[in-house]
C-alpha cells in the first residue's frame, strides 16, 4: 500500500510537470512504452525490484536502455527515482501516470473478455458498445479467458455485459434445479 501511494506522488508530480511544460502527450508515451517493456521483459522487471543489486547498476542499465528513448522529462523522474533508492516503484510509477493520464482526459476504461484475441474489427465494436453506455471516450483492456466457452464479458465501471456461453449454461442449470 505505502509503494502504490508514492508511485502515485511521483505520477502526479509528473503529470503535472508534464502539463506545465507542454508535453503530456510525449511522457504519457514514453510511460506507455516504459510499461510495455517491463511487461515483456521478467528480468529487467526482477532487477529493478531486487536489493541484491547495487542502485548504480539499475541506473547504468536505465540510462542505456531508455534515456534515448526518452524525452528528458520522462528520464528525469527514472534519475531522481534512482537517485533515492526507490527503483522498486517505478514500474507503478508508470501504472498510476497512464491512470492519471487517462483521468485527466476523460478516459474510462472498459474490461473486455473473450475467448480470443480482439481483431480490429471487433475492438472498434467493444469501444463502440462501451462508449455508448457511459458516453465518454474508452480505453479498451482486453483478456482472454477460454473457460467462457464463447460470447464475451464487457465490465465498464459498475456495469457488466454478460454475454458467455458459461453463465447461460449456469443460468440454464440454475434453471433446472429450480
Amino acid at each position: 500500500m505505502a509503494e502504490s501511494r508514492v508511485a502515485y506522488r511521483y505520477a502526479k508530480a509528473l503529470i503535472e510537470l508534464a502539463q506545465e511544460k507542454n508535453v503530456l502527450e510525449q511522457v504519457h508515451t514514453d510511460m506507455q512504452f516504459f510499461v510495455q517493456t517491463i511487461d515483456n521483459n521478467r528480468p529487467l522487471y526482477l532487477m529493478l525490484q531486487s536489493p541484491i543489486v547495487p542502485h548504480a547498476k539499475k541506473y547504468n542499465v536505465m540510462r542505456d536502455l531508455f534515456q534515448s528513448r526518452l524525452h528528458p522529462i520522462t528520464f528525469s523522474i527514472f534519475e531522481i527515482i534512482t537517485r533515492k533508492n526507490r527503483e522498486e516503484v517505478l514500474y507503478g510509477v508508470a501504472k498510476a501516470f497512464h491512470e492519471l493520464y487517462n483521468k485527466h482526459k476523460n478516459i474510462h476504461v472498459a474490461h473486455v473478455t473473450t475467448t480470443f484475441p480482439l481483431d480490429d474489427s471487433l475492438r472498434a465494436q467493444f469501444r463502440q458498445m462501451a462508449g455508448e453506455t457511459l458516453g465518454k471516450k474508452i480505453e479498451l483492456e482486453e483478456k482472454i479467458d477460454p473457460s467462457l466457452i464463447g460470447g464475451f464479458v464487457l465490465r465498464v465501471g459498475d456495469k457488466q455485459i454478460d454475454q458467455s456461453i458459461k453463465s447461460k449454461l449456469q443460468k440454464l442449470e440454475q434453471e433446472f434445479k429450480s
